[in-house]
């Protein structure tokens, strides 16, 4: 979709759990029809207390993928506010809608396209704002970094094509909005991460990517026995 200036104000709100170094975003429009990406469950009174004082009709709950390091509060957030859930149809997981490559999530003026970014699971996706001036990258693309992929149907070689054909195609100054970050990161652009990512920049071949990708040596997820099973019923 072509960039315009046309597009109605947003309210954006992005929010931390220092557990699991998990982002949560809150969007809305300026008639304050809202959607959550990637709650998380032990800040579900954070979140809905947000939502209330703000006076925000949350429209949607969206998750970027399934889990492996905490519960999301999507099933908790959707018994408080009755909004429907949605993830990738590709994940495996219940929920009201299951999203396909192309979907446009609505939340009054404007939307989210899905946009399908496998390789750290099978399942994920990349929310793009209806301008272009944002996206939210789930663990496909970390600042200067990107989601492992050693496991839930994990692959390097379509992480490597997701993130570069579509992530890294959006414009230079599209501002990016991963999941997690460990070093208290907010935020990058396209064009830093083509630059300066050390996994996933301009410089790297997909050979070297998969092989960084093959020898970093991570230990297992310490939530993921329980986290991916709740997270594939929506966190119930």
């Amino acid at each position: 979709m072509v960039a315009t200036t046309m597009a109605s104000p947003l309210s954006f709100r992005q929010l931390f759990d220092r557990e699991s170094c998990t982002y949560t975003y809150v969007l809305a429009d300026p008639n304050r029809a809202a959607v959550i990406i990637d709650p998380v469950l032990e800040h579900v009174d954070r979140d809905g207390r947000i939502l209330e004082e703000l006076g925000l009709a949350l429209q949607w709950i969206l998750d970027t993928h399934v889990h492996a390091d905490h519960i999301t509060g999507a099933a908790a957030l959707q018994r408080r506010f009755g909004a429907p859930r949605a993830i990738a149809r590709a994940s495996g997981a219940a929920a009201d809608r299951l999203l396909d490559d192309g979907d446009r999530i609505e939340f009054g003026a404007r939307s989210l396209e899905v946009r399908m970014t496998p390789g750290h699971t099978a399942g994920d996706v990349t929310y793009v704002l209806d301008d272009q001036s944002c996206a939210f990258t789930g663990d496909a693309l970390l600042v200067r970094g990107c989601g492992r992929t050693d496991f839930q149907e994990g692959d390097a070689h379509r992480l490597f094509h997701s993130v570069r054909e579509r992530i890294l195609s959006l414009p230079d100054d599209t501002k990016l909005y991963p999941a997690h970050d460990y070093l208290g990161r907010t935020v990058t652009t396209v064009r830093e991460e083509r630059a300066f990512n050390p996994r996933l920049g301009d410089a790297r071949s997909e050979d070297e990517f998969v092989h960084i990708m093959a020898n970093l040596g991570l230990a297992k997820p310490a939530k993921i026995d329980v986290a991916v099973p709740a997270n594939l019923k929506g966190g119930l």
